[in-house]
């Protein structure tokens, strides 16, 4: 894979709804996969009134989130190991954050994305609702890194469509086998139902999933649960 940076996610990414759904189907499946440990993955209907999260720790200090609102989507990214970090000058790399429109400000402040006040972000990028594309700010990545602002492997669930993907990420990540036929029910954002969440995780009761599911806004099947 050659050179990767946030303004090739901008072209990857699907639009907003299209986005929100792979999210919310992404965080359903390792829901089902890990229901008790920490997962990479997590997806909130209901972070406020108005917004949806969804959110990716990699349990190594890299994270991302996605912020759905009225005003459209904001996604920020934080790769530790980037040069790009803000821990080496103190302050954002030029141009990640410095074309944030307005109506996306105040999730660049935000207390629970920042360290002592200074935005830990890598990589941004938002859209608009009128908007027809994703945007980034203008920026001179540093040249001799393959990934610099850790975009190229961050985001790959959110720009790779396919199940089989997420299955790659899942395998790798728990050294388990995981049912392919599984990934894409929910892929295809079907109503969850027992066979389903069996075929992932045979040992997890489907009230828990049932209530997981209500939680991240994904759909059941009605009457699975009897």
């Amino acid at each position: 894979m050659g050179r990767m940076t946030v303004h090739d996610v901008a072209q990857a990414l699907p639009d907003i709804p299209a986005l929100r759904d792979r999210c919310r189907s992404i965080a359903m499946l390792e829901t089902v996969l890990n229901p008790h440990g920490e997962r990479c993955y997590s997806f909130s209907s209901s972070c406020s009134a108005t917004e949806e999260v969804a959110s990716m720790r990699s349990g190594s200090g890299d994270e991302f989130d996605v912020i759905f609102s009225p005003a459209g989507a904001y996604i920020r990214g934080f790769d530790h190991e980037s040069a790009m970090s803000p821990y080496v000058g103190d302050e954002p790399w030029p141009g990640v954050v410095d074309s944030v429109p307005e109506v996306f400000r105040r999730y660049v402040e935000e207390p629970a994305f920042t360290d002592g006040g200074v935005p830990t972000v890598t990589a941004c990028l938002w859209r608009e609702a009128v908007s027809g594309h994703w945007q980034a700010g203008e920026i001179d990545f540093p040249e001799n890194s393959a990934d610099p602002d850790g975009s190229g492997w961050m985001f790959r669930l959110l720009v790779a469509p396919s199940p089989e993907e997420f299955q790659r990420f899942a395998e790798d990540y728990y050294e388990i086998q995981v049912d392919l036929d599984a990934v894409r029910h929910v892929y295809a954002l079907r109503p969850l139902t027992q066979e389903v969440v069996a075929a992932l995780n045979s040992k997890v009761a489907w009230a828990e999933i049932s209530d997981a599911a209500t939680a991240i806004g994904y759909a059941v099947a009605v009457g699975a649960a009897s």
